[in-house]
């Protein structure tokens, strides 16, 4: 049986992408097809669960536009099913002088999103998070954290309640095109659509490239490795705890956060996984890793932050360093209180330039859509991105009388 449209990858975005489009078209047919046995297994289930406000990302970009938006929907849909968040606030904290004009500047960009935000002097940081010493800070009353592991099993329930089909330890083995759509070869047997949508997070890249579409990019995957404050210790921190990024260095920078069920996780570092789904220093994949290592956009890229890459990766192998790293925003802090908790893989794609693709990443083709980066704030933007890609898509014929996307919106957005 021909599905109208088969969504590879039960990640939030997959998942949010099949429940837009069930939305937009109630009497479509639709198929996601997961290679775990849950959904939520990889980029979204081992997130820190923060629901972000959007500050960090360029005006006018689709991280900023759909983070914004996405912040309120996410806090509707939990409120709609009765699922756990907290609109508990961040400080992000300027600790050295030197970046006192970084602090500057996101809060200009705050104000030009139409964010709520508060400058804070020491003492007014002091009341929101009574362990930082710092030089200034900003108050974010809008990011707040949840459970997307919990959304994605809500959205997972909501499905198969509208007759969708979650195909889970379905390994996708090819995709090819058809005069009809898409044939895709599976460990489960063959399936057939007239629409393929790839939301396949780390292998994104692979996907769209079966397919016949060009990302113009490849993913590289980062691991994000965290501690967790133990539980005695856990009154250090409020709720959430940032620093000013690093201007000369892609990643955010360790910072606290308060998860949903109250404990305290630190981190990330950012240091090149072994493997896609390297979740451990152990975890190898020689595929992954020559496709890596052979890319002339990641050898651009290091060699563009040697410092800073040969700090994470210090970070990475030294607890002292790490910690030192923390006593930044909380002098308090020491090695006895962090204990390793579970590490993360980001999907970044990567152009062979050596730049990173800052903005999400969605590339239209022929019945197809393919979403090839999604990182932070993807979790948060995720209904959204759903929203857009199922008003992007084409729909079967058979769907023609509901309305379609123009041909003056095809191309690629980033």
């Amino acid at each position: 049986m021909r599905r109208d449209f088969a969504v590879i990858g039960g990640g939030i975005v997959g998942l949010a992408t099949a429940y837009a489009l069930t939305t937009r078209y109630p009497d479509a047919l639709v198929v996601i097809l997961e290679k775990e046995q849950a959904p939520a297994q990889h980029q979204t289930g081992r997130n820190s669960g923060v629901i972000h406000s959007g500050v960090y990302y360029a005006p006018g970009s689709l991280k900023a536009q759909l983070c914004r938006a996405g912040n309120r929907s996410m806090t509707d849909f939990c409120d709609q099913h009765g699922l756990p968040y907290d609109r508990c606030g961040k400080v992000i904290v300027a600790t050295r002088p030197a970046e006192l004009p970084g602090l500057h500047k996101l809060h200009e960009r705050a104000l030009a999103h139409g964010l709520t935000v508060n400058t804070l002097n020491p003492e007014q940081v002091r009341e929101h998070e009574p362990h930082v010493e710092a030089l200034a800070g900003l108050h974010l009353p809008d990011t707040g954290i949840t459970d997307y592991r919990a959304v994605c099993l809500t959205l997972a329930r909501l499905l198969r309640a509208r007759g969708a089909v979650i195909q889970y330890d379905t390994q996708v083995a090819g995709v090819h095109a058809d005069a009809r759509g898409y044939l895709i070869d599976t460990t489960d047997g063959p399936f057939a659509a007239h629409v393929l949508v790839n939301c396949a997070g780390l292998h994104s890249d692979r996907i769209a490239r079966q397919a016949g579409a060009d990302p113009g990019s490849q993913i590289v995957p980062f691991r994000g490795e965290y501690y967790e404050l133990i539980p005695e210790r856990r009154h250090l921190v409020r709720n959430l705890i940032y620093p000013v990024p690093n201007p000369d260095f892609p990643f955010l920078g360790v910072h606290f956060t308060r998860m949903i069920d109250g404990s305290v996780h630190a981190g990330p570092n950012a240091v090149l996984a072994f493997a896609r789904e390297g979740y451990t220093k152990r975890d190898v994949n020689l595929r992954d890793l020559r496709e890596a290592l052979g890319y002339p956009g990641f050898q651009r890229l290091a060699r563009q932050n040697l410092r800073e890459g040969a700090a994470e990766l210090w970070r990475s192998f030294s607890k002292a360093a790490f910690v030192r790293s923390l006593q930044q925003l909380i002098p308090e802090v020491q090695a006895r209180d962090v204990t390793p908790s579970q590490a993360g893989v980001r999907a970044q794609a990567l152009t062979a330039a050596g730049q990173l693709v800052d903005d999400f990443l969605l590339i239209d083709a022929p019945n197809a859509l393919h979403v090839c980066n999604a990182p932070s704030p993807a979790a948060t933007s995720s209904l959204e991105i759903g929203r857009m890609v199922a008003a992007r898509v084409p729909a079967p014929p058979h769907l023609s009388r509901y309305p379609q996307p123009s041909s003056g919106d095809q191309g690629v957005y980033a």
